[in-house]
């Protein structure tokens, strides 16, 4: 974990430089699309301790100045499949993006939606030799928490402490100069597939890019989307991509879980194009234009010129009724829906004391996507578009942008990571077998 360490903390610096700079980019690589957004920064970064107790904590007010997205290439399931492919891409976005700011961008954030997620509850505990909580007791019960075996090529992507107690006292967001002998501290850590983390590292700095932090999308999303008391009081959000779909789970403004369930908004196009015999560009102008999941009477009669230009005079003015698309259609989220619904029963999302569900993502805005995700997940559905920021296109504030604004929310705002305490040399966390629990169904 020491490397790891070292190298968040370095990404950490380079993002503390670049803000002070004035101008950082964002950097969306999903399956459908890559997003760049940039970042002009007053320079007047803030303290409110309210905010947390690492030295990232506070606010900066920014602007968005430059924006672009384009078609994504390269990418299967959220992660870098052709690395060249994926580079044009992202150096096609990103000059669009400057042009339209008119300053170059040497530092961006980015997203990763693909490498097998998953979460782990830590917990660790030490006595307070002063009586009193200091900033280096809360590296201290940082390093104390014990780490389960992550198993093989798996890399941390988040690591953040969620609660504080301090004897008996629970749920402090700050815990220091309170008075006590014991402080314990509950983390969260969010690992992923190392390959996919170094295949994205790779990518961007054959982009001529430095790179200046990584974040879940999943969490960017919902950090976007979901409104304050969602997070408060305990809350989902389903991110619906192209490659996958992400599930996070909050609560007190804190991600506690996040998996991924592996099928997306692509899938549904090829099998509307396999089941309805049409091309790929077609089967997506259909999803898009006149799909949904819940059929009327009238839609069987509602016929859709399929088009095509394959010189068959027959097959390149063939028909296909709405009721057809739904029909193709239906089964593959119902199938979307199941999956989430599986992730969101292991992570014990019932014991929470508000079950909000919130969706976002390109996926979301399918007719009828929320009336069946109130029947398969629960009735406290609504779709979620992302939060205004200042200088955001109108355009822009589409749900399947929540992923780029949640990470320009991540870089003004950030949130406290193990990697922003001093650890002593001596305390790194020891790498034992105790299997990781959900503390949260006992502790919220």
């Amino acid at each position: 974990m020491p490397e790891l360490y070292e190298t968040q903390r370095a990404m950490r610096n380079i993002r503390r430089a670049a803000l002070q700079r004035g101008v950082i980019g964002i950097l969306d690589i999903g399956t459908s699309k890559i997003a760049c957004l940039v970042l002009r920064f007053d320079g007047t970064g803030t303290f409110r301790e309210t905010d947390g107790v690492g030295p990232m904590a506070g606010q900066a007010n920014f602007r968005v100045i430059g924006a672009a997205s384009t078609r994504s290439r390269g990418v299967r399931r959220g992660e870098i499949e052709t690395m060249a492919e994926t580079e044009r891409a992202i150096r096609t976005v990103v000059t669009a993006a400057q042009k339209v700011a008119g300053v170059r961008v040497d530092h961006v954030i980015a997203c990763l939606s693909g490498g097998r997620p998953a979460s782990y509850g830590l917990a660790g505990e030490i006595s307070l030799a002063a009586g009193k909580v200091h900033e280096y007791d809360i590296a201290s019960v940082l390093a104390a928490c014990d780490a389960p075996d992550f198993g093989r090529g798996r890399e941390v992507l988040h690591a953040q402490p969620v609660n504080f107690a301090v004897d008996n006292r629970s749920g402090l967001a700050d815990p220091r100069d309170h008075v006590g002998n014991k402080l314990a501290c509950d983390m969260h850590v969010l690992t992923v597939d190392g390959d996919a983390i170094g295949n994205l590292i790779q990518c961007i700095r054959r982009c001529d890019l430095e790179l200046a932090g990584i974040a879940s999308a999943s969490y960017a999303s919902a950090r976007a989307s979901m409104v304050e008391d969602e997070q408060e009081l305990g809350g989902a959000c389903i991110d619906f991509g192209g490659g996958g779909t992400g599930v996070s789970v909050f609560i007190r403004k804190h991600m506690i879980f996040s998996d991924n369930v592996r099928i997306g908004g692509n899938l549904i196009t090829q099998d509307i194009a396999q089941g309805l015999r049409v091309s790929l560009p077609v089967a997506e102008r259909l999803k898009t234009l006149n799909g949904g999941v819940e059929a009327t009477g009238r839609d069987d009669r509602d016929m859709i010129e399929v088009g095509g230009d394959t010189g068959d005079w027959e097959s390149d003015r063939r028909a296909v009724s709405r009721g057809d698309v739904i029909g193709v259609m239906r089964p593959r989220v119902e199938e979307i829906l199941e999956g989430v619904r599986e992730v969101l029963d292991a992570a014990g999302f019932d014991s929470l004391p508000s079950q909000q569900i919130v969706l976002t993502g390109g996926g979301s805005q399918i007719p009828g996507l929320d009336g069946l995700a109130a029947r398969i997940l629960g009735p406290n559905i609504r779709c979620g578009r992302p939060l205004r920021i200042d200088g955001l296109a109108h355009q822009l504030t589409d749900p399947s942008f929540s992923s780029a604004v949640g990470l320009a929310l991540f870089a003004a705002h950030p949130q406290d990571e193990w990697w922003d305490f001093e650890i002593p040399a001596d305390r790194y966390p020891t790498r034992s077998l105790r299997r990781a629990y959900r503390w949260f169904r006992n502790n919220w």
